[in-house]
């Protein structure tokens, strides 16, 4: 089983693979650059050499990068829409010189301009996106929100809708959030429900593309529509849930990523000893 968590790119973005490598991690996420600026440049030679010669020294694979907040596929405004195309394209590019597998995208929100224009534009953009990139082998993963606003993915019908637009359906799989899908009215803390959603994954997206799973509990309560990520049992999603989602044999092939709140110095390293210690005890 792949599991590790989000770690920093600060200093230098192949310092990441040993932050990683430091938690005991076999799989990791990234932000390729500053999530809360656009792009200021492309990345130098040397710092993709060094990504890629860190990476080679550990079993660390696959590692997926995060889509900056910025940008917004869904947007009714042209400046904005064009602008993230352009951001989405350089991403895809770079992701790839870096030997980076997937790039994991929020599906953007409509402006209150209604979810079938969003899902529209949003499909639009990605079909062109993946048209100037594709001799790349980086995938594109769908990941479902809180429902928070105009944000589209609170739902699998939004990710069904996307990739039935799509031309290379082959790129683009799903990453589901435990916290993001809790939010939205999705109870993964309860057997029942968890089994609920599984079907409706299966059913309508198919399990087989599902490649990623954040793993977060909730501060808040179920369909709260609210993302505030929790440390594992810590939440309103609860130590159980976890264990069940993490023995799971139709998970098997799916990576695990941990995107808990760093709220002090040894927060992943208790998190992921808390998912290792479920994954190894099953229930009875």
């Amino acid at each position: 089983m792949r599991i590790g968590v989000h770690v920093s790119i600060a200093g230098h973005i192949y310092q990441s693979i040993e932050r990683a490598r430091v938690l005991g991690c076999n799989t990791m996420q990234i932000f390729s650059r500053d999530p809360r600026q656009w792009r200021k440049g492309r990345m130098n030679l040397q710092e993709i050499e060094e990504f890629k010669k860190s990476r080679s020294k550990c079993n660390i694979a696959p590692v997926f990068a995060h889509v900056p907040y910025l940008s917004n596929l869904a947007s009714p405004l042209p400046v904005l829409y064009k602008g993230s195309i352009k951001a989405y394209i350089e991403d895809m590019k770079e992701a790839e010189a870096l030997g980076i597998e997937y790039l994991v995208t929020h599906m953007g929100s409509h402006k209150k301009t209604g979810e079938e224009k969003g899902v529209k534009r949003f499909t639009s953009a990605l079909n062109k996106i993946l048209e100037r990139t594709k001799k790349s082998p980086v995938h594109i993963l769908l990941e479902n929100t809180s429902g928070a606003g105009s944000w589209l993915g609170y739902k699998f019908e939004h990710q069904r809708q996307i990739i039935d637009g799509i031309e290379q359906k082959h790129r683009v799989g799903i990453c589901l959030d435990t916290c993001h899908s809790y939010s939205a009215g999705y109870d993964l803390a309860h057997p029942q429900g968890y089994e609920e959603t599984i079907r409706q994954i299966d059913e309508i997206v198919g399990l087989k593309r599902l490649k990623l799973i954040h793993l977060n509990d909730s501060k808040d309560k179920l369909g709260s529509h609210r993302d505030r990520h929790e440390h594992i049992g810590k939440g309103q999603i609860g130590f159980e849930a976890f264990r069940l989602i993490l023995n799971d044999a139709r998970l098997k092939d799916t990576a695990f990523i941990l995107e808990t709140p760093k709220d002090a110095e040894d927060s992943d390293r208790i998190n992921l000893e808390t998912v290792r210690k479920l994954r190894r005890v099953r229930k009875g």
